[in-house]
């Protein structure tokens, strides 16, 4: 048995060495130069030499002191973006990691809070239309108006784009603006030359703002459009904040049940690559004009 003076001794000894390994680099950094007798201060220290934690990979992260077995740890991080071999300092997370989980959140939430920029539009030569969200407020905390367009828009829409056609591909931001700027200029040319290629006739693409997948349902009614096909940004999450979505469905019309839809998901360079993802998206398309059917209608 541990008597309750030794017990404490043990815990005095632990909190010593958690202070320690918290507070020492914090005491070279700042400790003096014994040539200048100045303070080297880290705010003074040139951005180009300071480490950029966010350019590695949590692939190739391994903090686990005295593993086990290293090899099959690695293999197991090398198939997952999950936050593994992390550790910690007693019940916190240690400085670094805690870091690099905040930086990959500051990019989840840019991902959120930024719009796709006019220019990127402008470069896609793209017409671009709002659904009924006033700002992007409103469209975090109103999605049912994410997928509704005013009667305006609508007309407007079915003025500019090509009627009736047989698949209608569009663009919209979503819940990642940053996953659009990173993706759509690989995968659109992709889908459109692989659709084209085919003989299918492909209506005028553009781009919404503010659109949940929903608003395809109304963009389909209003064109008349066999197939309708929206590329949008995904959710952020740790992970990457450049996941992008297709979700393609047939004879959308508002209220569809969601299991009508057709989904291709981790658009991303490290999941499915931008071209290649467009490529694979013509393909399905063109089974869903074959099949008439998308979602769990569809034998793939």
């Amino acid at each position: 048995m541990i008597s309750q003076a030794d017990l404490k001794d043990i815990i005095v000894k632990v909190m010593e060495e958690m202070e320690k390994e918290i507070q020492e680099p914090l005491y070279e950094a700042n400790k003096e130069d014994s040539r200048s007798n100045e303070k080297v201060v880290i705010d003074n220290v040139p951005d180009e030499e300071l480490r950029d934690i966010t350019q590695e990979k949590m692939k190739d992260v391994f903090c686990v002191p005295n593993p086990v077995n290293k090899e099959e740890y690695l293999k197991l991080k090398s198939k997952t973006a999950a936050r593994l071999g992390v550790w910690r300092a007693g019940t916190r997370a240690k400085t670094e990691n805690l870091l690099r989980f905040r930086a990959d959140h500051a990019v989840a939430q840019d991902a959120v809070f930024s719009d796709v920029s006019e220019e990127f539009i402008e470069e896609l030569g793209l017409k671009s239309y709002e659904t009924k969200c006033e700002d992007k407020d409103m469209f975090l905390t109103r999605p049912d108006l994410g997928r509704k367009f005013d009667d305006k828009t609508l007309e407007q829409i079915k003025a500019d784009c090509e009627n009736n056609p047989q698949v209608q591909v569009y663009i919209s931001d979503g819940l990642s603006s940053t996953a659009i700027e990173a993706n759509v200029k690989d995968t659109l040319p992709a889908i459109l030359d692989g659709l084209k290629g085919s003989g299918v006739k492909v209506g005028t693409p553009f781009f919404v703002k503010y659109g949940r997948v929903g608003a395809e349902d109304e963009i389909a009614k209003v064109l008349n459009a066999d197939v309708t096909c929206v590329l949008i940004g995904e959710r952020p999450g740790l992970a990457t904040g450049e996941s992008m979505s297709a979700y393609m469905v047939y004879k959308g019309y508002p209220g569809i049940p969601e299991a009508k839809r057709t989904v291709v998901s981790n658009i991303h360079k490290d999941g499915t690559p931008a071209a290649e993802a467009g490529a694979h998206i013509a393909d399905i398309l063109k089974k869903i004009l074959e099949a008439k059917a998308s979602g769990v209608d569809l034998k793939l």
